[in-house]
């Protein structure tokens, strides 16, 4: 296909299968075996070189990263209806952390900024109109792959967004970014628009699985639909459990466990589509949902009660069934006796603000867009704890090459947990910051101060720099989340000492470039 057709296209556009695990209670067993501990600030390190420090009892790793799962949708929030049986088992193996904010919400760069361990405005994608930058800015996969680990992903990792490209065997690109193997996929309404691009032909893998399964164009169909009517479009999807997206983007994983050498660690990342919109789930999905009260939106009326309890339900059954799914990789880890030496990390790339503040998806800098959930268990870890440490979630980045036996590079921004995950430390930063377009945010655990977002706009552009005409002469925004968790008072004029402080260390940020 043309460059030039797809130019064209692109900007016309625009745009449970299996069981759970069984419950009864306790929770995995992780051995309290010893892992090399080659935290780059600890003696002896070394930096910059991405050198293996030990093979010893080198751990797998498995990241279980689901796409746009905000916060504060967790069974610990009362006001939530949600039940994640396998993810609550997986906190009281390990640490829940409370206050983890992603570099910056949107699909794209945030996964470019896990990659690279780097802050938003280093990693090289600034919105999703941009691929990750291969060649010049090396991944955390390659620097597990070149330590010996046999590196593998599935599902929806969203490197080469822009390209609206994946191979219909969904292995393109996976090599240079540092993968063994993989099975990588499109998001939702990526599907159409790279449908679209490649000459009305499937052009990632999963599409081609429903062609051959002979159910593209009801689903085509169905999204497009979807597109159309946006979250308000909360009935079921025509597909059958076993070929909606997120079951199938589980078993892929299972199968690269199963394909996986078994002279060397590994490293797998599981990236669901879900729970990002539409609101597409299964008619068993649904008659799980239907019937729990959801909390109320928060400052909004886009929607009358029921159509936002709808969608809420429908979002919660997404998370719902990833849960389920996550219990058949604790279940299979278990089947292969590796349980016990596995680092398993759970958490999103940016979160979902559904109507709050009147607005839906990610990239503004309100918790429910930039907060994500984080849980990390395995050998060494301090089972069923909640830390209430600031987290970055490039902080993965480096935590996953410290329990990996690689030293890594000081150009990173990330920093390991591992003292938090072992409890010789229960502090870890003392501010976040996060990002997109022209607005930053600094967090420090009670308040947050925003720059450069103009929130009377319903859209600010994630392709807006600092000098846009649409922000000048926009005031900050500060908010006392610990007395205002929905971000309803903003507290810029009343000059508090520590959103001056924040408002300070942003401008110190920028100056810094």
């Amino acid at each position: 296909m043309s460059s030039t057709r797809r130019d064209f296209i692109k900007s016309s556009l625009n745009a449970s299968i299996g069981s759970s695990l069984a419950l009864h209670g306790d929770a995995p067993s992780f051995a309290s075996a010893a892992v090399p501990n080659t935290n780059a600030h600890g003696a002896g390190a070394v930096e910059g070189t991405g050198a293996v420090k030990s093979r010893q009892q080198r751990p797998n790793i498995l990241l279980l990263f689901p796409d746009q799962w905000r916060f504060d949708w967790v069974s610990t929030n009362p006001h939530v209806p949600i039940r994640t049986p396998n993810l609550d088992r997986l906190a009281k193996a390990g640490t829940r952390f409370t206050n983890a904010v992603v570099a910056t919400p949107q699909c794209a760069p945030s996964r470019a900024c896990l990659a690279s361990g780097m802050a938003y405005g280093r990693a090289g994608v600034a919105s999703n109109a941009h691929d990750y930058p291969v060649g010049h800015i090396e991944t955390f996969y390659s620097m597990l792959r070149d330590g010996g680990y046999h590196v593998l992903a599935c599902g929806k990792m969203d490197l080469a967004k822009a390209s609206a490209w994946w191979g219909t065997d969904g292995k393109w690109r996976l090599s240079p970014w540092g993968f063994s193997d993989g099975i990588n996929n499109a998001g939702k309404f990526d599907q159409l628009l790279g449908y679209k691009l490649n000459n009305d032909r499937p052009a990632d893998p999963y599409l081609t699985f429903l062609s051959q399964r002979g159910l593209l164009q009801e689903h085509l169909q169905d999204f497009r639909s979807r597109q159309r009517g946006g979250y308000a479009v909360t009935y079921p999807t025509p597909l059958p459990d076993d070929a909606y997206c997120d079951n199938w983007v589980a078993r892929n994983g299972l199968d690269l466990l199963d394909a996986a050498p078994k002279d060397k660690p590994w490293f797998l990342q599981v990236n669901w589509t879900g729970p990002h919109n539409p609101e597409d789930i299964t008619a068993p999905m649904e008659s799980r949902v239907r019937s729990l009260g959801m909390p109320a939106v928060n400052r909004t009326d886009q929607y009358d009660a029921a159509v936002n309890q709808a969608i809420r339900q429908n979002y919660t059954a997404m998370c719902e069934n990833i849960d389920r799914n996550v219990g058949l990789y604790l279940d299979k880890l278990a089947s292969l006796g590796q349980l016990d030496n596995t680092i398993i990390l759970f958490s999103s790339d940016h979160g979902e603000m559904l109507g709050d503040h009147g607005r839906w998806g990610k990239i503004v800098p309100y918790h429910p867009s930039a907060s994500v959930p984080l849980t990390i268990a395995g050998p060494g870890i301090a089972r069923n704890t909640t830390s209430e440490a600031l987290v970055s979630h490039i902080d993965l980045t480096a935590t996953c090459l410290d329990y990996a036996g690689i030293s890594a590079p000081a150009k990173i921004d990330g920093q390991s947990l591992r003292t938090v995950l072992e409890e010789r430390s229960t502090a870890h930063r003392d501010v976040l910051f996060s990002g997109l377009g022209a607005w930053r945010m600094a967090f420090d655990g009670e308040y947050k101060a925003v720059t450069g977002f103009n929130p009377r706009l319903k859209q600010n552009s994630p392709d807006w720099a600092p000098s846009s005409a649409q922000i000048q002469g926009v005031a900050p925004l500060v908010f006392d989340r610990s007395n205002d968790p929905g971000e309803n008072r903003d507290l810029y004029v009343a000059k508090t000492a520590q959103g001056e402080h924040l408002l300070q260390m942003l401008m110190a940020n920028a100056a810094d470039g």
